[in-house]
């Protein structure tokens, strides 16, 4: 498969400094961005046999049809799946197949497959955000071993990257709207059979690192804003959560939640990394959210490379089903899935020296058009796999981007698993930024009280 020049040469470089963090990359090779990579990073060619298609801007326009909000519910009306992908076939396809996706057809024969679309590259930002994407290539920089960024602002900050560090901070500050607002249901899948409503309410996200009018400078460094108010089930209704990520390595993220029962905001300086996540009733872990969230300090980031995987994507009217619609007895509807083949960045994540994870070591597959993880694999002490991440992206013509909320994560060995921030029956919409103090302790406790 063609790979981009400067890929090869960030590898090179990499290769000889030997574990250190890398710069922005020069002029020269910045250049690329505005002729072979699109305005984000990504090869912009198709693929050899053309299955993957050139990239020729994505979907900036609003799509006619119904909508979850400002989710169109069907870019592609009448569109059909090219291939089916079961046990009985998989290693017909192996090499563009994650283990964990290989694991899921072999554990549940009779309920799991792959329904493969054509590959639509719907992928966009705003010119802006292409515009500092470029500014930050020549400017942006891994400092604190990697665990911070300097330098960047408004757009991907590692368009070339060379080291996996740079990856994951592409993930972290991938592009988004400024302030969203989405309905969600967390479900879990139990091992009998059976689901159970975890949650549903209300959320919201703000992204202070793209507000339009900032700039590296005047940034004080925080990127992601959330708050969530759940309204389902009763003895649940009420319960309220902030989290603030950032980039100060020794303070990344700060959490404030509201206990119904004490009617009283604490701090909660345990919601992050693996502490098993009470909101989806503690069957998955805090930091698989959107196939990982927070901060990276207990891994070390290995590149792999690059390569074609079948992914879930453009799944916009998998999300418009009805919510009984969409499971089955084991996991959610494959016939209702969509999946296509696309280009993906793997990174390997193990434990850092000193550092302790319930999941020791991951392996990620990042989407190179919106720098979104697509599928995540986690593996146990003993080496042996154990979690399958799948994140369903959509598309959003009004910011545009392709994004990612609902989250799917399986435990193997319990074979369950846990659905989050599923947008079945809810809606997504790209709303005014809110004043921060939205985003505060004192304002989830007004907000709380029934």
């Amino acid at each position: 498969m063609k790979k981009h020049a400067p890929f090869f040469t960030a590898v090179a470089i990499l290769g000889l400094i030997s574990g250190q963090a890398l710069a922005e990359v020069s002029a020269e090779q910045a250049g690329a961005l505005n002729s072979t990579l699109t305005p984000l990073g990504a090869e912009k060619a198709g693929n050899k046999d053309g299955s993957i298609p050139a990239w020729t801007g994505g979907i900036t326009s609003d799509i006619p049809g119904p909508k979850l909000g400002d989710v169109p519910v069907d870019p592609f009306p009448g569109e059909k799946p090219l291939i089916q992908i079961t046990a009985k076939n998989a290693a017909q396809y192996a090499d563009k197949l994650s283990e964990g996706t290989r694991a899921l057809l072999d554990l549940y024969p009779d309920n799991f497959h792959l329904e493969v679309y054509p590959t639509h590259r719907t992928a966009a930002a705003p010119q802006w955000i292409y515009d500092n994407t470029l500014n930050n290539a020549t400017k942006c920089k891994l400092i604190e071993n990697g665990l911070s960024v300097q330098g960047c602002y408004g757009g991907v900050p590692f368009p070339i990257p060379g080291n996996g560090s740079e990856i994951i901070w592409n993930f972290l500050l991938r592009p988004e709207a400024e302030s969203i607002e989405h309905g969600y249901k967390n479900m879990i899948g139990n091992s009998d059979g059976s689901r159970t409503l975890a949650g549903r309410g209300l959320e919201n996200w703000q992204y202070p690192y793209y507000y339009k009018e900032g700039n590296a400078q005047s940034w004080p460094g925080k990127y992601a804003l959330m708050r969530f108010l759940t309204t389902e089930p009763p003895f649940k209704s009420g319960e309220s959560l902030v989290t603030h990520d950032g980039i100060d390595a020794s303070n990344p993220r700060e959490a404030w939640q509201y206990l119904v029962g004490q009617r009283r905001v604490r701090r909660a300086p345990t919601v992050g990394y693996d502490t098993p996540d009470f909101v989806a009733s503690g069957a998955n872990y805090f930091d698989e959210l959107h196939g990982f969230i927070g901060q990276p300090d207990r891994y070390q980031w290995k590149l792999v490379g690059k390569k074609e995987m079948y992914i879930p994507y453009n799944t916009n009217k998998f999300h418009s089903e009805k919510p009984d619609d969409v499971f089955t007895e084991k996991t959610l509807n494959s016939n209702k899935m969509r999946w296509e083949l696309h280009r993906v960045w793997e990174v390997e994540a193990t434990l850092a020296p000193g550092k302790r994870h319930a999941v020791p070591k991951r392996r990620f597959y990042i989407d190179e058009d919106s720098w979104t993880i697509s599928l995540a694999d986690g593996y146990d002490a003993q080496g042996k796999l154990w979690r399958v991440i799948q994140t369903l992206p959509i598309v959003v013509p009004k910011i545009p981007a392709v994004v990612v909320k609902p989250t799917l994560i399986y435990n193997l060995q319990a074979k369950t698993y846990s659905y989050l921030q599923g947008l079945n029956g809810e809606t997504y919409t790209v709303v005014p930024r809110k004043p921060e103090g939205f985003f505060t302790g004192n304002a989830v406790a007004s907000g709380s009280i029934r």
